[in-house]
């Protein structure tokens, strides 16, 4: 078999969670991208009286003092990855697997069928009431291993995410965290402050998970129709799991093991990882896989790394779209995209 006539690799998508989050990320599809807008138009009518806000937050060139609040930056990435899986489903993509970081979770699993959009949105919502209540916090990002910041891990500051052999997240409530990123500084370690108001993956939200649990058993779950890896469990989501409304609750307040279930996946799979919502960070991390690295596997961004323009989010989007067609893999011809910004984007 000549190289031409080789088959496509399967693809893997890949959606991130807070902190991926930037201004009209996607914006430049939104009414010339039919599914795409399609998908937003139905999140932003599921959410009620938070629908308009929430479309005015996402498409205002300057973002609002509450947009990385977990009101804002949670049901956005949400709705704006999803409606992004939708639309490469639409090109005819039945992705070998999935993997989330966090609320990215959330979306492969609705993705793959173990939660219906409309319960996806409802359980948004009542996250944007529950957690916005948290205690002040955030998240830092650390460049370091867990035993290099073992000092400032205990009460007050806890491991958030493994994202990469040498890079970190921490949570905690503001003080506490600050505290720890002048420790680290000073021991020369690099650290970076998330686009995030709360500690999530921390015990600081463990009474929001709580006060969640009654609205995730009231959402029906059914077994994956699609794999998905969890990075709460390292493996592939199992139909225990997937119907346990306890497990989804507390991923919240649980740490994210992106790393090691990235290396399951690429274990299990030679493919292309195809990073599917806003930025690059989840490819960035992908890249430092061994075996991405020997090229068994490879990287792609739907998007750009971040807000360049309406045309830049289209022409990334259809040179992904036109690679994926001249590779073979099944993908149906482009979808009609229709100017609809001057009627207020498509409706339901």
């Amino acid at each position: 078999m000549s190289v031409s006539e080789q088959p496509a690799p399967p693809v893997a998508l890949m959606f991130a969670g807070q902190g991926a989050q930037h201004p009209r990320m996607a914006a430049g599809l939104y009414g010339r991208e039919e599914i795409f807008s399609r998908w937003m138009d139905r999140s932003f009518t599921l959410f009620g009286d938070d629908g308009d806000r929430l479309r005015a937050e996402w498409l205002a060139p300057e973002p609002s003092p509450l947009y990385d609040d977990v009101s804002v930056a949670q049901p956005l990435l949400y709705a704006v990855s999803h409606a992004l899986g939708r639309m490469v489903f639409g090109w005819g993509v039945r992705p070998v697997a999935m993997l989330g970081h966090s609320v990215g979770e959330l979306v492969a699993a609705t993705l793959a069928g173990v939660i219906d959009f409309a319960d996806g949105i409802r359980l948004m919502r009542g996250r944007i009431d529950l957690f916005a209540d948290t205690p002040p916090g955030g998240m830092l990002a650390v460049a370091a291993g867990v035993d290099d910041v073992a000092e400032v891990l205990g009460d007050e500051v806890h491991l958030a995410a493994v994202n990469a052999p040498r890079q970190l997240l921490l949570a905690g409530e503001s003080a506490p965290l600050a505290e720890a990123a002048r420790r680290l500084t000073a021991k020369g370690l690099v650290c970076r402050e998330v686009l995030a108001r709360q500690a999530f993956h921390s015990p600081v939200v463990a009474p929001a998970v709580t006060a969640s649990l009654p609205d995730w058993k009231a959402a029906p779950l059914r077994s994956p129709a699609l794999t998905v890896y969890s990075a709460y469990t390292g493996g592939v989501l199992t139909d225990s799991d997937a119907l346990d409304p306890r497990f989804w609750a507390e991923q919240a307040s649980s740490p994210v093991h992106f790393a090691p279930t990235l290396s399951a996946l690429l274990a299990d799979h030679d493919c292309r990882l195809l990073e599917t919502g806003p930025g690059n960070s989840l490819s960035a991390l992908a890249r430092r896989q061994p075996t991405v690295a020997a090229g068994r596997s490879s990287v792609l961004s739907l998007l750009p790394p971040g807000s360049l323009g309406d045309e830049a989010d289209l022409r990334a989007v259809e040179t992904v779209r036109r690679l994926l067609r001249t590779e073979r893999t099944p993908v149906a011809p482009a979808a009609r995209r229709t100017d609809l910004a001057d009627s207020g984007g498509p409706r339901v």
